[in-house]
């Protein structure tokens, strides 16, 4: 793990500060504003997508009063901003990037939102999911396929370059 200036600029790291606050990982990149935007776009995201009522009304139980209260239009946005910043940081932080690291987080993006769609209607065995809890199960999904096509091109690659 290498050090800078006494900060630690480790690509976990990096990424697990981006998941408590998009934005975060960027700010200790020394991407001032980058960070400062991430921050800023997650916050407006967030308060007119009325994101914390929702997912503290998930967290209670109730489903029904989540869906009414979320504003998909503006939550909508925040499954890409959320898994770009994410990648963003750890694109920037120190330490060797693979190829094709990327696609997991695209694909995690796209099953989060695609949750979010199917959120006010899912059911499971007659339960309604719900805004948070829908695109949390898609979460894996995305990362798995994800995996499974950024394998896929790591092995097409490899046939390419004759290994």
């Amino acid at each position: 793990m290498k050090k800078g200036s006494g900060k630690n600029r480790d690509k976990l790291e990096m990424l697990l500060w981006s998941i408590a606050l998009p934005g975060f990982g960027q700010l200790l990149n020394g991407k001032y504003v980058k960070g400062i935007m991430f921050v800023f776009l997650e916050i407006i995201i967030n308060v007119l997508g009325n994101f914390n009522e929702v997912i503290i009304l998930s967290f209670h139980g109730n489903i029904q009063e989540a869906v009414q209260h979320t504003d998909y239009q503006w939550l909508m946005f925040y499954p890409c901003l959320y898994f770009f910043a994410m990648w963003d940081a750890y694109r920037d932080a120190e330490g060797v990037s693979r190829p094709y690291a990327f696609v997991p987080f695209v694909f995690a993006a796209y099953f989060v939102t695609v949750g979010l769609i199917f959120s006010p209607h899912f059911t499971i065995f007659g339960i309604l999911i719900g805004p948070v809890w829908l695109p949390i199960i898609g979460l894996p999904i995305g990362l798995i396929v994800g995996g499974l096509i950024r394998w896929l091109l790591l092995k097409r690659m490899d046939s390419r370059n004759g290994m």
